[in-house]
């Protein structure tokens, strides 16, 4: 079932906040943006809530809300006919109320922290844009709607990541962004392209109908589904920053720290969990792309959590723990098991981690605010003294993230690691033996990847945590004497997300515990199936006690390693293996062979069109033909010398040639015959007869011995040859009005 409902205006009311900040903004002053921005953002979230409460309260539970801009058709092409339209279910409801509610929290946070930057007006139009374009995301009701907010909010991360664009490190960051995610945009698109072509659709809400044509052999003897859903990964690994296109996400720090939170932690690299989510019905039909999603994500979790370890700036550190966070959700919703997967999870997770990972990079911003944009955490420690609002509240983050009773994160990544151990992938026909094996291990070795990963998370969590605020501070007495504690503005929101760390875990409470604890599940499952999983009260006791155990292992050699600075035991391990901590270090020198086997290729490429076809080729024609054409006037010139005489006579001898060409055309085209030949019978026919030019025409023929025919104005001639051997036939066109002739000559070969 199905209701009208203005969802329109969820997304228009930032827009129309952007629209104000970025064209009237520094003439309305800080004060008017600042109640204008946060405003509709403000209303947004009211408006988003309301809808969401009217879904839950007063649909079925498969119900939506739906809303078409027009009537008219927004694109046509062919048979592809696509109407504008926004669809809010269970599954875009989590993520409008986490867009809206978090995103109001950092318009908030940032009115204290970009107060004295120059660019305020200019932050806060580009920060409303990002709202309007991720509520379109989350909010369209087809692929193609969906692209519109994808692409906007790759448009707005490129402009708030070189938000200080006077360096060059940021600018090269914002670049650097936008074109490692055009690499999952173009695949984003053939996946639109190719869905349309298989099932005549792009709207979600008929994917359900056409399972059938998703199921039916393309290439390969795989389904349609197989490359769809490929295509997909490939398009969300860009936007989620999973392995390889995750790179642009740590330089990606270089924007302002509101930025990082709510662009690259709480909502848009979280698109790409989201639309797995979305396009499940595409997923389901090929399990094997559910085991990449799966397979991708447990590597980059592991993979980002160790760069982690080994990072000295603060935001860095958060970065990979982002990209590693998000290898739990893609873990979480490529969990497959007879025919679900378990999404409710990775969505879970997606919602508690937008609270608390919010939080650190607020957190961080808090720092770097009392540090004067200090971000070497080797410089830093004892900040506990100074800012007891940030420590606590940063305290409570890492204990969420780091997955311990009773934070949000404990839940949800509990929920992640239950499935990846239960996750059973079919096995085609006729399978072998590896495939028999992966098909009934993958879940094994994604559960122990994800187990190391969470205890590599509440290590370096910690460390971080540890390197900040305990211990004696490290960095210089100026900054010293100038450490305080963030405004109100700042404290509060810290507080807020410290909150919701604790609290939104508490709706994931598993079943097994009581009937319908799980407040979450149930909300989302009419829309998302849960993993067909059975797991009792003991089994989830278990699992939890091992993950919680591992965690609080790691926590405690964190404190034992840095709880009072830089052990001299770091200090041992690192001066016994210089060259594994500098690998680390430097994230494994991906950046640098990226560089090597993609960016210089590419690069050298570009200079060898530039210069040989570009500059040789192209500019050399277009630079010949204007030497030609100058060469032409600079002889005309000399003739353009005003003499009338000398004009007379060039137009008298111009036209004497075009009367002569004139009168000579008719007689040289009516010379011209064909040649049929029947044996030693030859026929000749010179012009056409039915053509008016010609009829005033006679001809005449030499068949050979120089003898020619008699004048005739009939145009086919006929001729027996008595021997066989070569012949050479002649025909002579006469025009008497003008007295002219041409002749035209052929060879012939009778046999």
């Amino acid at each position: 079932m199905t209701a009208a409902f203005p969802l329109h205006l969820i997304p228009l009311l930032p827009l129309a906040g952007a629209a104000f900040a970025l064209l009237v903004g520094k003439r309305a002053g800080k004060d008017a943006v600042t109640l204008v921005c946060l405003g509709v953002v403000a209303a947004a979230a009211l408006m988003a809530f309301y809808a969401v409460y009217l879904l839950h309260g007063q649909l079925p539970p498969g119900g939506s809300l739906t809303d078409a801009f027009f009537d008219a058709p927004w694109m046509k092409a062919g048979d592809l006919e696509v109407h504008p339209g926004l669809m809010l279910d269970r599954l875009s409801a989590v993520m409008v109320m986490v867009v809206t509610g978090i995103g109001f929290l950092i318009h908030l946070y940032s009115t204290a922290y970009m107060e004295h930057d120059e660019g305020y007006t200019r932050f806060f139009g580009y920060l409303n844009l990002f709202m309007a374009a991720m509520l379109i995301l989350v909010l369209g009701d087809s692929l193609l709607v969906t692209f519109v907010g994808w692409e906007g909010v790759g448009l707005c991360s490129y402009l708030l990541i070189g938000f200080w664009f006077d360096k060059d490190a940021n600018a090269y960051a914002g670049r650097k962004a936008f074109v490692v995610n055009r690499i999952g945009d173009f695949a984003f698109l053939l996946a639109m392209f190719l869905t349309f072509s298989i099932t005549s659709t792009l709207k979600y809400s008929d994917m359900g109908g056409v399972v059938e044509a998703l199921h039916a052999p393309l290439w390969f003897g795989l389904p349609g589904a197989y490359f769809v859903g490929i295509l997909i990964l490939i398009g969300c690994t860009g936007k989620s920053a999973q392995i390889p296109l995750y790179i642009w996400l740590p330089d990606a720090m270089a924007g302002p720290t509101p930025v990082s939170a709510l662009i690259h932690a709480a909502t848009m690299v979280t698109a790409g969990v989201y639309m797995v989510a979305r396009m499940h019905v595409v997923f389901e039909v090929a399990p094997a792309t559910l085991a990449a999603v799966a397979g991708i994500g447990a590597a980059t979790a592991l993979f980002a959590a160790t760069i982690a370890i080994a990072q000295r700036d603060l935001k860095k550190v958060l970065a990979y723990s982002t990209i590693s966070q998000l290898g739990f959700m893609f873990v979480a919703v490529g969990s497959h098991l007879h025919g679900t997967s378990n999404y409710e999870a990775g969505i879970f997770h997606l919602v508690t981690h937008a609270f608390f990972k919010a939080g650190l990079f607020l957190g961080a911003g808090s720092v770097l605010h009392a540090l004067a944009n200090e971000g070497d955490i080797t410089r830093m420690g004892g900040l506990k003294k100074y800012l007891p609002h940030t420590r606590w509240t940063f305290l409570i983050y890492c204990l969420a993230i780091s997955g311990i009773f009773p934070f949000a994160g404990f839940w949800s990544k509990d929920a992640i690691l239950a499935g990846a151990h239960a996750a059973l992938w079919p096995t085609s026909p006729n399978p072998g033996g590896a495939e028999i094996w992966f098909a009934a291990h993958t879940g094994q070795i994604l559960y122990w990847t994800l187990l190391a990963a969470a205890a590599c998370t509440a290590f370096y969590m910690f460390r971080l945590y540890f390197l900040v605020f305990e211990g004696e501070y490290r960095g210089t007495e100026e900054k010293k004497h100038h450490l305080h504690e963030s405004p109100p503005a700042m404290t509060v929101v810290l507080w807020l997300l410290a909150l919701g760390s604790i609290g939104i875990g508490l709706l994931g409470i598993p079943d097994e515990f009581g009937s319908r604890l799980d407040r979450f599940g149930d909300f989302l499952s009419p829309v998302l199936q849960a993993q067909a999983r059975v797991e009792t009260r003991s089994d989830f006791l278990i699992g939890a006690a091992i993950a919680l155990s591992v965690s609080s292992a790691a926590i405690l050699l964190a404190w034992v390693l840095y709880g009072n600075g830089f052990s001299p035991r770091v200090k041992r391990f690192v001066a016994a293996v210089p060259r594994l901590y500098k690998t680390v270090l430097n994230k494994y020198y991906i950046d640098e062979i990226y560089d090597v086997l993609v960016v210089r290729p590419v690069r050298w490429t570009a200079i060898i069109f530039w210069r040989a076809v570009d500059s040789v080729l192209i500019d050399g024609t277009i630079n010949l033909v204007a030497l030609i054409v100058g060469g032409i006037g600079k002889l005309v010139r000399y003739l353009q010398n005003g003499d009338v005489q000398r004009y007379l006579v060039g137009i008298l001898v111009g036209a004497a040639i075009i009367f002569w060409g004139a009168t000579n055309w008719t007689a040289r085209q009516g010379a011209k015959f064909i040649v049929t030949q029947h044996g030693h019978e030859v026929i000749v026919t010179a012009a056409p007869e039915d053509d008016l030019a010609f009829r005033r025409l006679r001809f005449r023929v030499e068949w050979e011995g120089g003898t020619y025919t008699p004048e005739q104005t009939a145009t086919i001639f006929t001729h027996h040859y008595d021997k066989a051997g070569k012949h050479k036939i002649t025909v002579e066109a006469f025009d008497p009005r003008w007295g002219t002739h041409a002749t035209v000559s052929q060879k012939l070969v009778i046999k």
